[in-house]
Parts: C-alpha cells; sequence; structure tokens
C-alpha cells in the first residue's frame, strides 16, 4: 500500500466514523511524517475548531511531538479542547515506507455530562415512601423483636461478641426488622455500637447469602 491508498482508506474511514455517530464525534487524518503533524482531512471539525493544514492538537496545542507519540498509538484518553470541551481522544497509526499517516478520533461527551448531572437530580429523593408511611407503634414492635432476638442468644448485650451482634443482627434481618422505621440507629443503640457498624454487619450478612 503505498501513501495514496494509505491516505485514502484513513480518510474513508473518519468520513464514515464521523457520520456513524454523528457531530459530536470529530475524525481527521493526521500527517505524523512531520512534526507539527498538520491535518490532511478533518470531519465534525467545530469540536475542536480546527481545519486542513491546522498543526494544533485537540488541546490547542502546536507543538512538535516527540518520536513514541508520533509512531504510538493512544487510545481512549481524555482531553479538554481550548474552550472547554470534554472528549475522549484515540489516534491509530498506519506507517509505510514513505509515509506515516494516523486517524484521529475525538467524542465530545460534554452534553453527556450535563445530562447526567440533571438525571441525578432528578433519581435523588429525600427518603422513601415507605419510610414516610411508617407509624410510631413500629418502635414497639421494633423493641419486641430486638428482646426476641436477644433472648435467643442467651447473653446480655455487653456479652456479646462481634459474631454474636452479627447472628443478633442476622436474626432482625429475617424477621424483616430493618423495615421499620429508624430501626438502624435503634439497633445500633442498643447494641452500643455505631450505625456504620450496623450497615457493615449488614452487608457482610448479605455478601454471605450470596455466596450461597
Amino acid at each position: 500500500m503505498n501513501r495514496d491508498q494509505a491516505f485514502e482508506f484513513l480518510d474513508r474511514t473518519a468520513r464514515g466514523i464521523a457520520e456513524m455517530f454523528g457531530s459530536s464525534c470529530e475524525t481527521l487524518v493526521h500527517d505524523m511524517g512531520v512534526p507539527t503533524h498538520p491535518i490532511l482531512s478533518i470531519y465534525n471539525g467545530h469540536v475542536s475548531g480546527r481545519e486542513v493544514g491546522s498543526t494544533m492538537d485537540i488541546m490547542g496545542i502546536g507543538l512538535a511531538l516527540d518520536e513514541q507519540a508520533a509512531t504510538t498509538d493512544q487510545v481512549n484518553l481524555a482531553a479538554t479542547t481550548p474552550d472547554g470541551r470534554q472528549t475522549k481522544s484515540s489516534t491509530f497509526h498506519m506507517i509505510g515506507e514513505d509515509y506515516n499517516l494516523a486517524l484521529g478520533i475525538n467524542f465530545d461527551y460534554t452534553s453527556l455530562v450535563f445530562a447526567n448531572r440533571i438525571l441525578v437530580d432528578l433519581m435523588s429523593a429525600q427518603s422513601d415512601l415507605q419510610s414516610a408511611l411508617w407509624q410510631e407503634g413500629d418502635s414497639r414492635q421494633l423493641a419486641d423483636l430486638f428482646e426476641q432476638c436477644l433472648t435467643s442468644l442467651g447473653k446480655p448485650v455487653e456479652a456479646l461478641t462481634k459474631r454474636d451482634r452479627t447472628r443478633l443482627v442476622a436474626m432482625l434481618e429475617q424477621r424483616n426488622a430493618f423495615s421499620y422505621r429508624k430501626s438502624v440507629p435503634y439497633v445500633a443503640k442498643h447494641l452500643g455500637v455505631s450505625r456504620y457498624t450496623i450497615y457493615k454487619y449488614l452487608g457482610e450478612i448479605s455478601g454471605s447469602a450470596g455466596e450461597e
């Protein structure tokens, strides 16, 4: 394959990728045989503001590349354009006897970042409906369940080991005790541990169940 054939293939590929992924995807062909790696063809150049002949890279830097960068593929790297667009950038080289060309692909995902923030806001909630509907009588039921589970262990709270506490939390979980309002703070207080510790026990219990 000579230089013209290599360029024709890369240019055709660049055009096809740009059409396939739309206006947020900039594709171009560089002449990497020249230290300033000028652009030979470009599609959706509005992403970086470049055009044919430009020697600027996606970040707006016009420095010559070192030898390794001029011959090594760079895949899925983050880059920010001069006007603040967030992109993912890849460069693929095609090197022959008398040419060193490269296909560049730069995908602008800035709009996806904003969309994600909106989705996170839309999906966030202060609490769940079940919590809002719990009645105060639940605290009495929770206390009864706690006492029943503690009695089954046959030890006072101050004599419980970590293993005992984990077993007690497992028994409470099996009896749906943690569906009651403020159940975690209640159990943590009466076991003399932190809320984090109760959540940790629950995580360990869940993990053990998943391995069975």
